[in-house]
């Protein structure tokens, strides 16, 4: 029975994670055969990129285990500035979707991550003077603290945000603002202003040190290396919330101040 169970969780997860994989493994192939397509060359493709893909998508992961803790201070933030969260039962959707956890949040994350990397590029280079590069945010072929450093703080800063949202989004939990009496989704705009904001600010300041083309090409080599670690996160935030979802209700909904509303 055990085997059973175990098998048919390992084959779910092999289908739902399938992008990720096949992502990963092209990168790999053509890094082995066409040379550093994902700043790796040769052989060494495959442990390099096997690892950089697990070690990244660890990160991205753990904090998910802070996340309850996350609502319960969102929803005493939200009840101390005088809003009410709402649960709307007919909104809520736990279920995974191709076009929603292969597509769109993985580029959502990579978009915010970046956006969050160039901001904080700005910062570094305002306390250290012009000390810090946007190479600071680019693989190398050679491991290096700062950039290790950095690449795990902007990592775990793009994960609590979004498993954050995300949550309140699954489970359908609204905010009601008493002084418009209006019900609105908690970070709507993120899917579309995030994204043209990354737009500018990354492409604006790769091609501050790197020429056009090469900024371009820089571009498109992160979001594909970022791509499989950002679907295995969707698609484990899936399942985390799916296991907790009860908890986290009991998180967000634990004054009176909150209302577990299914017939608004």
């Amino acid at each position: 029975m055990i085997h059973l169970t175990g098998s048919k969780h390992f084959h779910r997860w092999s289908k739902e994670v399938a992008p990720a994989i096949l992502i990963l493994l092209f990168t790999i192939t053509l890094s082995m055969f066409l040379g550093e397509f994902t700043f790796l060359k040769g052989w060494e493709a495959i442990y390099k990129g096997l690892l950089r893909f697990f070690r990244f998508t660890l990160i991205l992961c753990l904090p998910l285990y802070v996340l309850l803790p996350i609502e319960s201070k969102l929803g005493w933030v939200v009840r101390r500035r005088g809003g009410v969260l709402l649960h709307m039962e007919e909104k809520q959707d736990l279920e995974i979707h191709s076009v929603k956890h292969w597509l769109f949040r993985p580029l959502q994350g990579i978009a915010i991550g970046l956006l969050f990397a160039t901001k904080l590029l700005g910062v570094l280079q305002i306390v250290t003077g012009s000390t810090a590069k946007v190479s600071l945010f680019v693989p190398q072929n050679q491991f290096q603290a700062d950039r290790f450093l950095v690449a795990t703080g902007v990592a775990v800063f793009t994960s609590l945000l979004l498993s954050a949202l995300w949550t309140l989004d699954d489970m359908g939990i609204r905010y009601f603002n008493r002084k418009h009496h209006e019900i609105k989704m908690i970070g709507k705009y993120m899917g579309t202003v995030m994204p043209v904001l990354f737009g500018f600010y990354g492409i604006v300041s790769l091609l501050g040190e790197y020429p056009k083309t090469e900024a371009l090409i820089y571009l498109f080599q992160i979001i594909v290396i970022l791509y499989p670690p950002f679907t295995v996160f969707s698609i484990f935030h899936a399942h985390f919330v799916q296991s907790r979802v009860e908890s986290l209700l009991k998180r967000l909904f634990v004054e009176k101040g909150a209302v577990r509303d299914e017939q608004e």
